[in-house]
């Protein structure tokens, strides 16, 4: 089958459309008609990096099942579905459902391919690298690893789900469950875009008393305060860590860091009470060290977080149902743009004008 979908090539600045052939589902597959599929900073990296080309990517995808592959038996076509992380569901990891921890993370997520070396899109008979997170979803269609799907309800717009797949659910995962903040506590917060946000928004949930949204860009931050910081910090004012401080006498209990910036890590441990946790959800973007000492005497710890330590099929459910309560309003976050828009999309989400792009499929 004919499908249109956004092929990233080397040297591009952006994904361009073109028309790639899909093959039918094999067993523990899903074809899935792409309603919309959010842009992730995760996206944007992959694209400027060397790596296999071409390569679609998308791992923020929602739309309905059209067709089963053999085995599969817990979903039917017409189902609406958010796909997120693609797992093996048999190593150590996956029998505790922290599925984000796959020992197969890397290759089944970022390889592009099969576990068997196949991939299922082509082009004029080459070989087009898929399967990003199981799903390569900036496309109009996906072969899906049924493992990745969650069933959500049909009354609620696939193109306002989309984000769930992994960014909103990275930021508020971070704080429910792998931070575990809960009421009294107090939390800075390190960038907020998307994933920043849904900590946000997630804090706020759990009864944080305290809120500190640190950031560049000041329409973000006023977003911050709307969706429930307590107090916000223009980064480019001074030492976020020294204002944090002063702010709160001791420092806050917890630290979640989004940005890449070597500064950004010092900031979100310098900031600590004792034995307060830092957690950060990307690599620095330079050689950067801890102040080991700090962390000693303080009995503080850093924590790397992936997906926000959740169970998709778990946590995703949850969130829709605060953002029914309208405790979680995550739609704020989002701009849609149409597929063909797919460029200024990237280049939105990169210079920080879009919180969270998604673009909406012709389909």
């Amino acid at each position: 089958m004919k499908i249109q979908a956004a092929v990233s090539r080397e040297g591009a600045r952006h994904p361009q459309i073109e028309a790639v052939e899909i093959e039918d589902p094999r067993p523990g597959e899903i074809l899935v008609r792409i309603v919309a599929s959010g842009i992730c900073h995760t996206d944007i990296g992959v694209h400027g990096r060397p790596g296999p080309r071409p390569f679609v990517l998308g791992h923020e995808g929602a739309g309905v099942v059209e067709r089963l592959g053999p085995g599969v038996t817990d979903l039917a076509p017409g189902d609406h579905v958010v796909l997120s992380v693609n797992f093996c569901g048999e190593c150590p990891s996956c029998r505790r459902n922290a599925h984000s921890y796959c020992y197969e993370v890397l290759p089944r997520n970022f390889g592009g391919l099969r576990p068997d070396g196949s991939s299922p899109l082509s082009q004029n008979g080459a070989r087009i690298f898929a399967r990003f997170f199981g799903q390569s979803s900036l496309a109009t269609y996906s072969l899906a690893d049924a493992r990745c799907a969650i069933k959500v309800p049909a009354d609620i717009p696939l193109e306002i789900l989309a984000p769930l797949g992994c960014g909103v659910q990275t930021g508020a995962g971070s704080v429910i469950h792998s931070l575990r903040l809960g009421t009294g506590d107090s939390v800075a917060i390190f960038g907020v875009g998307a994933v920043g946000l849904a900590a946000v928004m997630a804090a706020r949930l759990v009864g944080a008393e305290r809120i500190i949204a640190v950031d560049l860009v000041p329409s973000r931050l006023a977003l911050a305060r709307e969706l429930g910081a307590t107090d916000t910090i223009d980064a480019s004012s001074g030492d976020a860590a020294k204002i944090i401080r002063d702010l709160t006498r001791y420092g806050v209990s917890h630290s979640f860091n989004t940005a890449n910036a070597p500064i950004a890590y010092t900031q979100s441990l310098a900031c600590l009470a004792p034995r307060g946790v830092a957690g950060f959800v990307a690599p620095p973007r330079a050689e950067w060290a801890p102040d080991m000492f700090h962390l000693l005497s303080g009995g503080r710890a850093l924590r790397g977080i992936l997906g926000g330590d959740t169970t998709p099929s778990l946590f995703i459910p949850m969130l829709i149902d605060y953002y029914r309560q309208g405790r979680f309003p995550f739609d704020r976050l989002i701009k849609y743009y149409p597929f063909e828009k797919i460029a200024e999309a990237f280049e939105d989400s990169t210079t920080g004008t879009t919180v969270k792009p998604v673009l909406r499929m012709p389909n």
